[in-house]
């Protein structure tokens, strides 16, 4: 993507007049009428958050949309080796915060190129120092560390690396938060047949190339999340938030253990499928998780926001995608998933556990705000 951000930005002001018009319902405060639980009517009344989003483009009708149905956005910068590059999300981000930083915060990262080189460290605290300037209230940290990054001897770099230790000691003292993809699903390390939810088959179907069942040259799953158990066991003060359900997404058991274990860390919901799929084999265990660990859990639905070819369409199925989830959340209706066979019911979670997952938690956990602040 090539673009001169003066005039990037001016045309994205004229799209959000000139297309995005309506007033967002979701900017007024919702009224309790002391009912226990919330409805699909109370969607887009109520003040939420969405803590994993990726802005590849500065799309302004995806933000009204938000705005309609009271979304607070959290938008990810990471260092992937492919599609948008770091520097051109690094400049959408701090776009987004400068203009909309009433809705949008954003987390930063740093580049893992010149990993060799002796001052790499302290480049990399400078880069993050300068995002904080800016904005940043987390740093993403992504699965490149521990899938793609090596050293000169072609050993694979895991997030427990010592020569990453001062930056998770940096950021403890700041009390920044961490944001963690690490690894990847479990499904990613079994054959097709036995994989849990439909998407990932599907991906990696299509891209065998990540599919690390074909490649036990790579760390194992194990390898993945023990490195990431180790960074936490050495750094208690981390402020740790797992990504995709702290990639334990196959097992509430083992999520479960981590929680207890690591009183900092939490996890965002951005693999609802799976969750979902939980609900289905298990809907009392699946309940009682999220009402044990209320204060842990994120919501996320990690969209990857693109220049929209029809804004209108990319708008509807925004909300229902969104709607979707609070559906499964917030009411005991009986639904379906295209991420696997089956029937299941919502959990219907009571009012004070939705109020925590879709607002008060990040607040706490990526503001660094008491729950109860008003934004």
């Amino acid at each position: 993507m090539k673009y001169k951000l003066q005039f990037f930005y001016c045309i994205a002001i004229v799209f959000l007049a000139q297309n995005c018009t309506e007033r967002g319902k979701g900017s007024s405060e919702y009224q309790d009428n002391g009912a226990p639980y919330y409805s699909l009517k109370d969607f887009e009344t109520v003040k939420k958050f969405d803590t994993h989003i990726h802005f590849n483009y500065v799309d302004t009708c995806f933000i009204q949309q938000a705005e309609a149905d009271g979304f607070y956005l959290v938008n990810i910068t990471d260092d992937r080796p492919f599609g948008l590059p770091l520097k051109e999300q690094k400049i959408i981000a701090e776009q987004i915060e400068e203009s909309f930083s009433s809705r949008i915060t954003y987390a930063t990262t740093f580049s893992t190129q010149n990993w060799e080189e002796e001052q790499w460290v302290d480049g990399a605290i400078a880069e993050l120092d300068s995002a904080f300037s800016k904005g940043a209230k987390a740093v993403k940290v992504w699965k490149n560390i521990g899938m793609e990054l090596k050293d000169r001897d072609g050993k694979f770099v895991m997030v427990d690396h010592p020569k990453l230790d001062r930056i998770w000691q940096y950021l403890a003292e700041k009390n920044i938060p961490v944001i963690g993809h690490n690894g990847e699903p479990k499904d990613c390390w079994l054959p097709l047949e036995e994989m849990t939810i439909n998407g990932t088959r599907n991906y990696y179907s299509n891209h065998p190339e990540y599919h690390m069942y074909l490649h036990p040259e790579y760390p194992s799953y194990e390898d993945q999340i023990q490195a990431r158990d180790n960074v936490l066991e050495r750094n208690p003060d981390l402020t740790f938030i797992g990504a995709h359900l702290g990639s334990l997404e196959w097992s509430l058991d083992e999520l479960s253990k981590r929680l207890d274990k690591y009183p900092n860390m939490a996890v965002d919901l951005s693999r609802m499928s799976n969750l979902q799929n939980h609900a289905m084999m298990d809907s009392q265990k699946t309940y009682e998780f999220f009402l044990k660990y209320q204060d842990r859990l994120l919501y996320g639905s990690d969209k990857i926001v693109g220049e929209p070819k029809n804004p209108s369409e990319m708008k509807k199925n925004l909300h229902n995608s969104w709607l979707s989830d609070w559906k499964f959340l917030a009411t005991d209706d009986t639904m379906t998933s295209s991420g696997f066979e089956g029937e299941f019911k919502g959990l219907k979670l009571p009012k004070e556990v939705i109020d925590k997952i879709y607002f008060k938690n990040a607040k706490k956990w990526i503001l660094g705000l008491d729950p109860e602040a008003t934004i």
